[in-house]
């Protein structure tokens, strides 16, 4: 059976992506006092007083006062819920090895903050420590750029990569080759068999409807999963983008000091625009807005927030689009039918048919109803909901059709020649819970593909029983017939003068070798058993 789920594109927050990191990973980069503060922003807020309250503190603190150290209790609120998030706040910690567990003087269980993370967020701060690597002071720059270019610089440049995903076949050189291999990696693009050619995957199109934010930091988790394989370091590249949140949109920042790892990575950011750099000799560059809100996991917002939106949405399910852009263009026809292009408008409408082609691709209604709602026109928003009721619940509508019928994959078993094994079969499989289907009727039964082979060596155990079981028998109605020969011989009556005695045991002990194998030893002890003259 066709197999009828689509994989969902899952992105990583900054916590989530470190608690993968191994320990060495974690030790390196909490030596950078720039990797501490940013991972300290993004812990929960529990997690964070629990780290203030041990900052000043050296010495092991034990669990039973760290289990003091909980949420005020909230008139209305569940004590479970409070238990669960000091549960929370305390596992997030142990897993990014911000801090450990030791044994105080007494030999009880303690808790201890690491001590290179200690030192070197209290000097994010408080201040002090090495200056950082681009913080050399610099000359005003001749070609200053404001915050304008800036944005509209890297929006092009973002945008590049997304045109060519849309469109992989054409345009291969508007983006760099360390740009492609990192969609390759990412899943996002595929190259074809027989060809070159690259198409779309249906991660690619969940990848487009995301907002800006999230795409920029699902793109660089995958490019860092390959720095090493390009000749960088992880650490260093990680510490870098970190310093980079915390600069300064519209301010140069100095190249100097840079040795030739961070100087190639910052070549790459600029392919991505997340940086801008004039001249590789001009010893200066400037951070984008993309670069800024990478590890900003609570203000993503603001980059989408500076575009203009350009969809009005009737109920009538038509969308009408001002813009020239062929990049939202493109977007718009994954989940809508264009019917009309203006010089600077276009007029598309949602249908079941290119709602189900979207849904076929794997992008699913929220994400559409997601992408119409962030790409509104601003007077879209004088409306409450912005989009369309109508439009929005039909488009889940339409969705819900695909999930009434459920496809597994599975082996069909059929044939039976008798309801005794079918039953044998059946209930081997629902007792392992693989089955999916019974038909006792028909005697026709559906297992998973992987308990497949379980049931089929159950099945050949249990012939081989039979066969063994079957040659029993016949060795036990053997005997019988040896005995009636012998007292025929010997003229006897106890057993020859009853026939019917003797067909009646050798229905007993046929009955009892088919069907309840633990008799088995018993009947053929009465086979032997006779008495004899």
């Amino acid at each position: 059976m066709l197999a009828f789920s689509t994989q969902t594109l899952t992105c990583k927050n900054l916590q989530e992506y470190l608690r993968s990191l191994p320990k060495d990973t974690l030790d390196r980069l909490y030596r950078h006092p720039a990797t501490c503060l940013a991972v300290f922003r993004e812990l929960p807020e529990l997690s964070r007083q629990f780290i203030l309250r041990l900052l000043f503190v050296t010495k092991p603190i034990s669990q039973v006062l760290l289990a003091t150290w909980i949420p005020q209790h909230e008139p209305g609120r569940d004590l479970g819920d409070i238990a669960s998030e000091h549960r929370q706040g305390t596992q997030v910690l142990l897993d990014m090895y911000i801090w450990q567990e030791v044994k105080d003087h007494q030999g009880n269980m303690a808790i201890k903050l690491n001590n290179t993370f200690r030192e070197n967020l209290k000097v994010a701060v408080l201040g002090g420590g090495k200056p950082w690597t681009m913080s050399a002071a610099l000359d005003p720059d001749p070609h200053q750029r404001d915050i304008e270019f800036l944005d509209k610089y890297a929006m092009d440049r973002w945008e590049s990569v997304l045109q060519f995903l849309v469109q992989p076949g054409q345009g291969q050189t508007a983006i760099s080759r360390d740009a492609m291999l990192t969609l390759l990696h990412a899943g996002l693009i595929e190259s074809s068999d027989e060809s070159d050619n690259m198409q779309i995957t249906s991660s690619g199109f969940q990848f487009l409807l995301l907002d800006t934010a999230s795409q920029v930091w699902f793109f660089i988790l995958k490019y860092l999963e390959t720095v090493t394989e390009r000749g960088l370091s992880l650490v260093s590249c990680l510490t870098f983008l970190f310093k980079l949140s915390f600069s300064t949109l519209g301010k140069d920042y100095s190249m100097e000091g840079m040795d030739n790892e961070l100087l190639t990575f910052l070549q790459h950011l600029r392919e991505f625009g997340l940086v801008y750099l004039r001249k590789r000799i001009s010893g200066r560059f400037y951070p984008t807005r993309l670069a800024l809100n990478i590890t900003a996991g609570q203000n993503k917002g603001t980059i989408d927030a500076h575009k203009h939106g350009y969809l009005v949405i009737e109920t009538n399910y038509r969308i009408y689009a001002y813009t020239v852009s062929e990049l939202q263009i493109a977007l718009l026809s994954i989940f809508s039918d264009i019917e009309g292009r203006f010089p600077n408008m276009v007029v598309a409408s949602i249908s079941r048919s290119s709602v189900r082609r979207a849904l076929l691709k794997g992008i699913g209604a929220e994400q559409i109803t997601s992408f119409l709602r962030q790409h509104c026109h601003p007077q879209m928003f004088k409306n409450s909901p912005v989009v369309p009721r109508t439009v929005a619940d039909q488009i889940k509508l339409w969705e819900l059709e695909r999930e009434r019928l459920e496809f597994s994959e599975g082996v069909l078993y059929k044939d039976f020649m008798s309801v005794h094994d079918f039953s044998l079969l059946s209930n081997f499989a629902s007792s392992k819970g693989v089955l999916i289907y019974s038909d006792e009727k028909q005697r026709t039964m559906v297992v998973t593909k992987k308990g497949h082979p379980a049931i089929k060596l159950f099945w050949k155990e249990a012939q081989t029983n039979h066969k063994e079981n079957a040659d029993l028998c016949h060795t036990v109605l053997g005997e019988w017939d040896n005995v009636s020969f012998f007292q025929r011989e010997n003229n006897s009556n106890s057993l020859d003068q009853d026939p019917f005695t003797i067909n009646k045991y050798r229905f007993d002990i046929i009955f009892t070798l088919s069907h309840y194998e633990s008799f088995i030893i018993f009947a053929y002890v009465t086979s032997v058993n006779v008495p004899l003259p």
